[in-house]
């Protein structure tokens, strides 16, 4: 979901139906459960980019936001992605758990948005965790936290959370969607004492205004389960991706942010007692 940028290993399109991983459920189990299934973009390994250390993430199909900067526009439709079952990502995830381990990271579910698959979602956080040990993240726009249950929110260690922008003008205008509900979200989140990366994506010209950095920075702040801020600057990696959907990339000519915008930025979340990175 993020325009961050960092290290990612291909693991390839969702495959076939596969066995389902070692290490998982008895066969008594087994035999009672019925795994749910989801519409599935693809997965990855990636490091620095989805969460903390070397993790498996899966990229859910389907969002109900229109973000004009999104570089993954593929994801949008839910009917896009191949329907896939929690045991299959399961099986693949498998595959890399030792190194993972060994790498300090985990598991992470992405989009799209997740959360407009709270269900499969759920079991894919829950099975990550607790059948195959690893730490769990959740990368959401939070629109749909509403969505989320508790029993989803505790099997999640770390919520990435996006927040477009303070200007709730702005927002819509970003992401064709209201802000409320992601603040609704964050501080229910904070109620919950849920650790929170918030990401923000700083686009010159659109999200930069020091006074909406800043409300993005003083409601973090306030919120006392935010432990990182990343400050991620607008790129157009995406645009083929919206020129081959038939899609009017309106951001074309829209510079990437300076080093010095991006300095400044952080700049202003660290004024607020935040680490920003």
């Amino acid at each position: 979901m993020s325009a961050l940028l960092g290290t990612s290993i291909p693991v390839g399109p969702v495959p076939g139906p596969s066995a389902a991983p070692g290490g998982g459920r008895t066969p008594a189990a087994a035999a009672t459960h019925r795994p749910s299934e989801g519409s599935v973009h693809s997965w990855d390994l990636s490091t620095g980019v989805d969460g903390p250390g070397t993790r498996f993430v899966t990229f859910l199909s389907g969002c109900p936001l229109t973000c004009l900067y999104c570089h993954n526009p593929d994801t949008w439709r839910m009917r896009a992605g191949k329907r896939t079952s929690a045991d299959d990502v399961l099986a693949e995830a498998a595959k890399y758990r030792r190194f993972i381990a060994v790498a300090g990271g985990g598991a992470t579910v992405s989009g799209g948005e997740p959360l407009l698959q709270p269900v499969f979602t759920g079991e894919l956080l829950h099975r990550m965790k607790h059948e195959l040990g690893l730490h769990t993240a959740l990368d959401t726009s939070g629109f749909l936290g509403a969505r989320a249950t508790d029993a989803l929110l505790r099997d999640t260690d770390l919520v990435l959370l996006d927040i477009k922008s303070w200007d709730r003008d702005t927002h819509r205008r970003v992401t064709g969607r209201p802000l409320q509900p992601t603040l609704d979200f964050a501080r229910r989140l904070a109620d919950l004492g849920k650790e929170v990366h918030v990401r923000f994506v700083l686009v010159p010209g659109l999200t930069d205004a020091p006074a909406n950095v800043d409300g993005v920075a003083r409601f973090a702040a306030g919120l006392g389960n935010v432990s990182r801020v990343d400050v991620l600057p607008f790129h157009k990696l995406g645009a083929s991706k919206w020129e081959a959907l038939g899609k009017d990339f309106t951001l074309r000519d829209t510079p990437s942010p300076t080093p010095q915008q991006v300095e400044s930025a952080r700049a202003l979340f660290a004024a607020r007692g935040l680490t920003a990175v």
